[in-house]
């Protein structure tokens, strides 16, 4: 087990282990006491143990994808979970059991070429699949096919005592409900996921896209939701408002991404928005073959390594003029580099969750990805993210866990009974707050847990 310890190392091998494989630029000024390079379950279990020898508090990297790097945190022991990764897969049950920095990229990279098997997981390539999963998993088709969180059939845990449990529906219930959605509040450290996993389709990925000039928002807007809802339930459909490389002007870019045996399946599936659509726009493209690796390096392309961001998000509720209120976010973007987001929920987000943490959905997900280069940008940009999201919050119902940043804005993220019951497990499990949980102002939150409220309405 490798241990890298602050007051022990030269500056440079402190600060790699500290953030070298933090994703945002925007590097925290927090400080942990030591990183453990861990490799394995042992390393994991002995980790926790050190914590305890040493009085100080555990956190937890798996990709190091989080905007506000919940994993860096002052006087703590950072278990890095990067050299750690393992994959198996049973193709009779098909279930795979994967450790937690293994990527998205890479488990399908593996699943697709060996065993014709997908898991739905993040659409970014490089995020791990630990805090994903614990967050809920808005992954792949979330619209239709559900959480990714919702194919965990069980986790392996290393506790805040130090004790490796495996937790299902039939035991340590606790711990697998509060798996499925906690996000950086897991009282544990998860070293291994057992998930169901689908098969690729036959016929790979084909998609559709429409772009238009953001004159056209209200026209376009107002059609991707009246479609949506009763939309080809084995497509994806996203809306951005974007630069395109080589323009001036933001453009409005409708998604269709469709997931079929043939291609005359994927035809009919993606023929009504064809048929459908506004007139008016600058570029467009009918069920283009495409696939999984395509859309990853699409992504990887729109969320560039090396960059500062600043990310927020909000569930808006079902009742609102849902393009009234995105109007300002998707028309005026601060940064060429930044885009805005609607990702259609409808309809999974109307039916009933299983029995599990994570229970705040709508049918509309929106989010900011604001992105820039130079530390000089950083006040106006996140000003611009700030003033957004002060008109958004009040139309919402709430936030998903993997782009917020607690230390910023408070909201809800749970119904009220699911996060009483969160919280409740964490002090259970984990009385002494070993395990460092939700970052809030001041890192203060502890053993409490994170209050699930609307700040704007206290």
């Amino acid at each position: 087990m490798q241990i890298i310890w602050k007051d022990s190392v030269d500056a440079a091998t402190y600060e790699d282990a500290r953030v070298g494989r933090v994703f945002n630029q925007r590097r925290p000024e927090r400080f942990p006491l030591a990183i453990v390079k861990a490799t394995c379950e042992e390393d994991i279990i002995s980790a926790v143990k050190l914590s305890a020898k040493h009085k100080c508090r555990v956190a937890v990297r798996s990709g190091g994808h989080s905007w506000a790097a919940w994993s860096v945190r002052d006087n703590s022991i950072l278990i890095d979970l990067g050299n750690y990764k393992t994959v198996e897969v049973d193709t009779e049950t098909c279930i795979a059991h994967v450790s937690p920095s293994l990527t998205g990229r890479e488990l399908n990279t593996i699943l697709i070429k060996d065993h014709g098997l997908m898991f739905p997981g993040g659409h970014c390539p490089d995020v791990g699949l630990g805090g994903f999963l614990l967050q809920g998993g808005m992954g792949w088709n979330c619209k239709n096919w559900g959480w990714a969180c919702e194919r965990v059939q069980a986790i392996d845990v290393v506790t805040a005592d130090g004790d490796l449990l495996h937790c299902n529906a039939s035991q340590n219930q606790d711990l697998y409900w509060a798996a499925r959605g906690a996000g950086p509040g897991f009282p544990g450290v998860v070293t291994k996921f057992h998930l169901t996993l689908k098969p690729y389709p036959k016929g790979g990925f084909r998609s559709s896209g429409y772009l238009y000039p953001i004159d056209l928002y209200r026209d376009v807007f107002n059609w991707i939701i009246s479609i949506s809802p009763s939309f080809d339930e084995d497509t994806e459909i996203a809306m951005v408002s974007h630069y395109p490389e080589g323009e001036d002007k933001i453009k409005l870019f409708v998604l269709f991404v469709t997931m079929k045996d043939d291609p005359e399946e994927a035809e009919r599936a993606l023929r009504p928005a064809q048929e459908s659509r506004p007139a008016g726009t600058s570029n467009e493209w009918f069920c283009q073959e495409d696939s999984l690796e395509t859309q990853y390096n699409n992504q990887a392309n729109a969320n560039p390594e090396k960059h500062r961001y600043c990310a927020d998000n909000a569930y808006i509720d079902n009742d609102a003029d849902v393009p009234a209120v995105l109007e300002e976010a998707f028309t005026t973007l601060p940064h060429r580099k930044s885009f805005a987001l609607w990702y259609s929920m409808n309809p999974c987000s109307r039916r009933k969750l299983p029995d599990m943490a994570l229970s705040m959905q709508s049918d509309h997900y929106f989010a900011l990805y604001t992105i820039w280069e130079e530390q000089s940008d950083d006040a106006r940009c996140r000003a611009w993210v700030k003033n957004i999201m002060a008109i958004v919050e009040r139309q919402s119902v709430g936030a998903y866990l993997g782009d917020s940043d607690f230390q910023i804005r408070r909201t809800k993220f749970w119904a009220d009974q699911n996060a009483k019951r969160l919280m409740e497990v964490r002090r259970q499990r984990d009385p002494q707050g070993r395990i460092c949980g939700y970052l809030d102002q001041q890192d203060m939150s502890g053993v409490d847990g994170l209050e699930n409220v609307h700040e704007w309405k206290l």
